[in-house]
């Protein structure tokens, strides 16, 4: 991919810029960052999920920066406008495997000459890279906050089974053959989001990628009036039954389909303040040009036995930071791994600060709720010290 230009002035808030930082474990890196005219600031690094980019953080970087912070939010490895990563589905997929992201992101401190940062904040897919950041390198990365997606921990090491650790069954294989034979068949979107088609089903969907990203950011957020999260009991297909069609989508749905019967109407879509339509260009004209399967890498390396195993050198190992989850009260992302978010209040965080789950939020909830999200990482960046 060839290197473009930094993003246009006009869609970034005062004070925030785009560039580029060169040689970072392969990539061509491309950053937003507020609070940078001061050396010496306390750092926050901030890391983007799927299908977002650094841009999700706009409204984070400036009240970061007012209130004395250097603000580093990335185009993680496989988005926007950061190159050097392998787009084809048959190329170099474990590229993408966690522990190699959270290599991206030190080696974009070191690069930066930032030794250490106050907190690292994921979202969504950033969310267990964050953790991920926090577990392995407590000196550099010296509080965390999760957002979104509940950290678990490592996966148990597969003792007493007779399957290799690099081979077998895949659960969310399995998941997906159980969802298939309900009576209303279903697919999970994390299997689906593993397959071949899934990138041109939504890069060259009927309806265009910027009213597919239309739909499917408002099926996830509070807008959505029928967002109604709750806990699920356990890991089986009647549970996970529960949970909205971008979760557990009909059997032989595309996304674009699936979030396409939820597109707002006109009216809804002029009354979104929290992403009005030239923001939403932003996204859409980037993700026209590079497409998905980027991103889509990450839930490939997610569920590859390989990339588990690795990790499983860890288990047992717990984050010692201080740490805060947040999210939207009308986020099912909270819930979707039954057990994960009282696994990461009981255990895989020693020091959590805080569960905190935003009224008028859902998936987005940075973007949703700003200025709450603000208050809440500003109380803790002061409280973690």
């Amino acid at each position: 991919m060839q290197q473009l230009a930094p993003l246009d002035r006009d869609v970034l808030p005062h004070g925030v810029r785009s560039r580029f930082v060169d040689g970072i474990n392969g990539l061509t890196l491309h950053l937003l960052e507020a609070g940078f005219e001061t050396p010496g600031r306390p750092a926050v690094l901030l890391l983007h999920g799927f299908p977002e980019l650094a841009y999700s953080w706009r409204r984070v970087l400036p009240a970061l920066a007012a209130a004395g912070y250097h603000a580093i939010a990335p185009d993680q490895r496989g988005y926007g406008r950061t190159t050097g990563w392998d787009a084809g589905y048959d190329g170099d997929v474990r590229s993408f495997r966690v522990l190699n992201l959270v290599r991206d992101a030190v080696g974009l401190l070191a690069a930066l000459g930032v030794g250490h940062v106050r907190a690292v904040v994921g979202h969504d897919f950033g969310s267990p890279v964050a953790a991920w950041c926090a577990l392995l390198r407590p000196d550099v990365f010296r509080s965390v906050v999760l957002m979104s997606a509940p950290f678990g921990g490592p996966p148990a090491l597969p003792l007493g089974e007779a399957t290799p650790s690099n081979g077998g069954a895949n659960p969310l294989g399995e998941m997906n053959e159980q969802l298939a034979a309900l009576r209303w068949p279903r697919q999970h979107y994390q299997w689906y989001y593993t397959t071949r088609q899934a990138d041109a089903d939504m890069w060259r969907c009927e309806q265009g990628v910027h009213a597919f990203l239309r739909a499917y950011y408002h099926h996830k957020s509070a807008d959505w009036k029928d967002n109604h999260p709750h806990p699920l009991r356990a890991w089986n297909a009647t549970e996970l039954a529960h949970m909205p069609t971008y979760y557990v989508m009909e059997r032989g749905q595309t996304m674009a389909q699936t979030v396409a019967v939820e597109m707002p109407g006109d009216a809804e879509v002029a009354a979104c303040r929290w992403l009005p339509e030239r923001e939403l260009g932003v996204y859409s004209t980037e993700y026209q040009r590079t497409g998905f399967q980027g991103g889509l890498q990450w839930y490939r390396c997610a569920w590859d036995a390989v990339c588990i195993s690795e990790l499983q050198t860890f288990s047992g190992r717990t984050i010692d930071v201080p740490a805060l989850f947040v999210a939207g009260a009308s986020d099912w992302g909270v819930y979707q791994r039954p057990g994960a978010l009282e696994a990461m209040q009981s255990r895989a965080c020693t020091r959590l600060l805080g569960c905190e789950l935003v009224d008028g939020a859902g998936h987005w909830v940075q973007q949703e709720q700003a200025t709450a999200v603000n208050r809440l990482l500003l109380d803790f960046l002061q409280a973690a010290q």
